[in-house]
């Protein structure tokens, strides 16, 4: 009797374990699957308005950013790679970079035309950023003097142009990713970039450095102020504040439109802003050496330019003129004696001239370097020509609007066109502040 009751409990317990066993199974079956989807699980999605931008950050510890500078001659397209360590300020491990040309403004009559350079510079982008990054990789393209001076409609239809083409990439594009920059703008992210390289960013507590800029439209000036008496007695529209960085930056800046170089350069000969009937004309002005005669384009004019005869100094007499055309245009800063300014473009590129910088190396310069350079250069026209006819008149330009803006004589800047070999353009500084938004929003 023994073996039939084993026999029955182990049937028993097998059939038990076999229904535990079925509705361990059963309920495994149908508990709904937990897992954590990742930041970017939606490829390709480049509607405006999704933001997986921060996820991403979190959850790797790089980034990317891709910035189109729009010029007047030619495209340029930085791709920027940047770590990202415990919410501290990133590190510029990489910049991908390449121009095109011509400028967008070249295709005002024609914006189909653009696609093909657009393209090209799109699939460079999807080369060096990895395809897990497209979707969440910003991509902005910021136009500059070439379209601001086009007629509004024409700029408009290359603008759309171009977003369409944005908006059809895999990358991370929305309705403000195409625009037209302005110079204030220019200026913010100029200094930005700046300061981000020379570790002014770093904190808090880091001093920041100034940015003067002179291109061939407008010119810029940018600093944080010091003293609280510059942000009471400024215009307002002088005075911006932005985030950058988990810190608040209130910075005195302004772009004065028509007194970059070659815009200054039209109204010292005697030029209008307008370009004269049948496109060309005769200017006659006293910077330029005695009986010299020459001709120079501006924009879509080309104009015969001439020196005057032999008389009045050449240096006072161009002094006078350059004095005359600056007169009430520009706001002196009170700061500018005692601060650090980096000094870009014209500035550069006449310190070069001079033989007081290496065009490779840069270096620093005073205020009175380009007074005395202007006034030996100008003194000297009579004997023989210099190596541009307009070496006198932009370096006496230079030396007044320095002084204009607030800069004594002896004030030194610091000449760079790099910084620990990365380009000192708005660019990436336009790119930090536009991922800066994305963060936010």
């Amino acid at each position: 009797m023994k073996r039939p009751k084993l026999a029955g409990v182990f049937l028993f317990v097998s059939c038990l374990l076999a229904y535990l066993m079925f509705v361990k199974r059963h309920y495994t079956a149908t508990k709904p699957e937990t897992y954590r989807i990742p930041p970017y699980h939606l490829p390709g999605s480049n509607r405006p308005g999704d933001n997986k931008f921060a996820s991403v950050a979190a959850a790797h510890n790089f980034e990317y950013g891709i910035m189109f500078d729009a010029g007047s001659t030619g495209t340029r397209i930085h791709i920027f790679k940047f770590q990202i360590e415990n919410k501290e300020v990133p590190t510029l491990t990489h910049e991908t970079f390449k121009a095109i040309k011509p400028g967008l403004s070249a295709y005002a009559d024609d914006p189909e035309k653009c696609t093909a350079g657009i393209v090209e510079l799109l699939e460079l982008a999807k080369s060096s950023v990895p395809p897990s990054m497209w979707n969440v990789t910003p991509m902005v393209l910021k136009a500059t003097a070439g379209l601001r001076l086009l007629d509004g409609a024409k700029a408009k239809l290359l603008l759309d142009r171009v977003r369409a083409l944005f908006l059809d990439s895999p990358f991370l594009s929305r309705d403000d990713s195409v625009s037209i920059m302005d110079g204030t703008d220019e200026g913010i992210s100029a200094w930005i970039t700046v300061n981000f390289l020379t570790g002014g960013l770093h904190s808090a507590d880091s001093s920041t450095v100034g940015m003067l800029d002179l291109g061939g439209g407008s010119t810029q000036i940018t600093f944080s102020p010091q003293d609280e008496k510059t942000i009471q007695t400024s215009p307002i529209d002088y005075i911006r504040s932005f985030q950058m960085f988990n810190n608040t930056h209130t910075v005195y800046t302004h772009s004065y439109l028509g007194l970059g170089l070659m815009s200054a350069r039209l109204a010292i000969l005697g030029g209008v802003d307008a370009p004269p009937l049948g496109g060309s004309t005769e200017l006659v002005s006293p910077c330029l050496a005695p009986e010299y005669s020459g001709r120079w384009g501006h924009g879509d004019t080309v104009y015969t330019v001439k020196g005057q005869k032999a008389g009045e100094p050449v240096y006072e007499a161009c002094l006078t003129k350059v004095e005359k055309v600056l007169y009430r245009k520009v706001t002196k800063v009170s700061e500018g004696a005692d601060m650090d300014f980096y000094a870009f473009s014209y500035y550069y590129d006449r310190a070069v001239d001079l033989g007081v910088i290496e065009e490779e190396k840069g270096g620093t310069i005073r205020v009175s370097d380009y007074i005395d350079a202007a006034k030996r250069v100008c003194s000297g026209l009579s004997l023989s020509p210099p190596q541009s006819p307009f070496l006198c008149l932009d370096l006496v330009y230079i030396s007044v609007l320095l002084q204009e803006l607030g800069f004594p004589p002896h004030r030194q800047f610091k000449l760079a066109r790099t910084i620990n070999r990365v380009e000192t353009s708005w660019a990436l500084g336009a790119t930090f502040h536009y991922i800066e938004s994305l963060k936010r929003h």
